[in-house]
């Protein structure tokens, strides 16, 4: 089905603008196919599961009909249970955020009905309550029902199941015969079926029935981690696997801003998208990951709704998703176009339970992995490139290459596996099998936990990263924007782009060495034999202590205060 945005259903100004707060972009199936009938006045039927979006469905088309100057009860909504009563009055009230003058009310069972009652008489116009407590109302008159025009049931075959067919029947008999009646229900019993001759007009069907629930083209991980472990295990996965394209799920905008401080932290080009950003930063965001300048988005469910990007290579669940269906929207963010696709989701203690039963909803496996060790991800390095070389060999005319490689053989005192061995070491950016971008020793998690990070970082692509004569700064965001500040001390470098150094070796060098945030680290500014870096000037003496003795892959540096003379 084609994505239709919010803005083209021709809503009010104001319920748009909630939407837009909400973190929505496009409308879900249900919402796409239900809203316009709706607002046509039509009665509906609507065929959805929890998860699809269905309370915006039918709470966007009531509001649009509310008159906020009228007093009176105008819409009544019919839930199964207190929390679903609760949950959807709170998300009408977010839609209604700027429709100022509309009170919603929720009423049900177990709730003092005196508080309830007055609540009524405070001019309600939007009820959203259970069967048998808005029954008890209507009996006492403190529901009345002359000016309602619009009545939903949403879950109408849980009523059903939970004994409330008769208390629908009655609540229906009482309504005005001039409405508009809505239901939805994930399945179609004959009682709901009857429901739907008696007490609606010539109704419009709308149906969003789930899809076959997993991806066929996805491989699904999962790795049991502790709390303090996951941002490491994460950076493991990326770096092993390298994906062009990735997308990081969290369960809140809280999450979400401090996973993208840790990627960013450890040189990777990650950036948040959740409900407070304004619509121009969500443009920009996403025009930055469509553009592969952003490699790793990090989402809430919420704001991650209407992205489609094809060719997103993994995705994370950072977090384990509380409903089943997300996880199904979330791993089909990748696998698109016929393309394969890689979800990983990080699993602490009893969350395992949790995914067992998101296996056994979506029929599919999630096969548990271990959590790859840094020799690991040196193998896996070397297999890729490997796999390219091969990819050369047989797909391109090397002649040139040859000559050259046996030029070199001739006047040096080495063999061709020397040279290949060399290019390899090379385009790994590793020194020996122990080391890991930065040049410290492989580390354990438990170790990891005490210096924040593993000194790497990688920042992948130095025409994002260095600066060189012509060049951009490394990093994008406004923290980076620090050159020539008072508080911040600049440090020379010797080594550079020519000694095979990338932006991100030198930030995990400079930040996994002194044990300073990699947050706080400035601008570095890189050119073929030397690098300029930033540091906050309480630190700058810390760092170069640090320093004194380190090595960079594998290759000894110089560190110190640049003086200002063509540094």
């Amino acid at each position: 089905m084609e994505t239709v945005r919010f803005d083209e259903l021709e809503l009010d100004d104001r319920i748009l603008r909630a939407v837009t707060d909400m973190g929505f972009e496009a409308a879900s199936p249900i919402q796409a196919q239900a809203i316009p009938v709706q607002m046509d006045g039509r009665d509906v039927v609507g065929q959805a599961q929890t998860g699809t979006g269905k309370t915006a469905a039918f709470g966007i088309p009531l509001l649009q009909k509310i008159d906020p100057d009228c007093r009176k009860l105008q819409a009544i909504a019919l839930c199964p249970t207190r929390e679903l009563a609760i949950q959807v009055a709170d998300e009408i009230r977010k839609l209604a955020k700027y429709m100022h003058g509309i009170k919603v009310l929720p009423i049900y069972g177990g709730q003092d009905i005196a508080r309830q009652i007055r609540g009524l008489k405070d001019g309600t116009q939007i009820v959203i309550g259970t069967p048998g407590r808005v029954m008890d109302h209507m009996r006492r008159k403190t529901i009345r029902c002359d000016y309602i025009h619009t009545v939903v049931m949403d879950e109408a075959d849980e009523m059903l199941n939970m004994g409330f067919l008769e208390d629908m029947e009655t609540i229906l008999s009482q309504l005005p015969e001039e409405r508009q009646t809505v239901m939805f229900s994930a399945t179609m019993p004959a009682e709901i079926q009857n429901i739907a001759r008696r007490f609606q007009k010539d109704p419009v069907t709308v149906k969003v029935v789930k899809k076959e629930l997993t991806v066929p083209k996805v491989t699904q991980y999962y790795y049991e981690v502790k709390p303090k472990t996951k941002v490491e295990v994460m950076c493991r996965l990326l770096d092993m696997y390298a994906p062009k394209l990735s997308i990081a799920f969290c369960n809140t905008k809280r999450q979400v801003d401090e996973l993208v401080q840790e990627l960013q932290g450890r040189g990777y080009f990650a950036e948040g998208l959740h409900g407070d950003l304004k619509q121009m930063q969500r443009d920009r965001v996403m025009n930055s990951f469509r553009s592969g300048t952003t490699e790793i988005l990090v989402a809430t469910d919420v704001a991650a709704r209407g992205i489609d990007v094809d060719n997103v290579e993994a995705v994370f669940n950072y977090d384990i998703p509380q409903d089943d269906e997300y996880y199904v929207h979330r791993i089909g963010r990748t696998g698109r176009a016929g393309k394969e696709g890689i979800a990983f989701s990080l699993v602490v203690g009893r969350e395992v339970y949790k995914l067992r039963d998101i296996q056994r909803y979506c029929k599919t496996k999630i096969i548990p992995q271990a959590i790859p060790s840094l020799d690991d991800i040196t193998a896996i390095k070397a297999e890729k490139i490997m796999e390219q070389v091969m990819d050369l060999i047989r797909d391109t005319d090397l002649t040139k290459m040859v000559n050259l490689i046996e030029r070199a053989v001739l006047t040096e005192e080495c063999t061709s596996l020397d040279v290949a061995a060399a290019l390899l070491k090379l385009s790994m950016g590793e020194e020996n099998e122990d080391i890991i971008d930065s040049g410290r020793p492989a580390r354990s998690l438990d170790d990891l936990d005490r210096y924040g990070r593993d000194g790497g970082g990688r920042g992948r692509r130095d025409g994002r990263g260095a600066r060189d004569a012509k060049g951009s700064r490394y990093g994008r965001d406004s923290r980076y924007d620090r050159e020539g500040r008072e508080d911040m001390a600049r440090l020379f470098v010797n080594i550079g782009k020519n000694q095979n150094i990338r932006p991100g070796d030198v930030l995990g060098a400079v930040a996994g060495e002194s044990g300073i945030s990699g947050k706080l680290v400035g601008s570095i500014d890189m050119y073929d034999n030397y690098t300029f870096v930033e540091v906050p000037r309480e630190y700058a003496d810390a760092v170069l202590r640090a320093m004194k003795d380190v090595k960079i892959k594998g290759k000894n540096v110089h560190v110190e205060k640049a003086n200002g003379k063509g540094r």
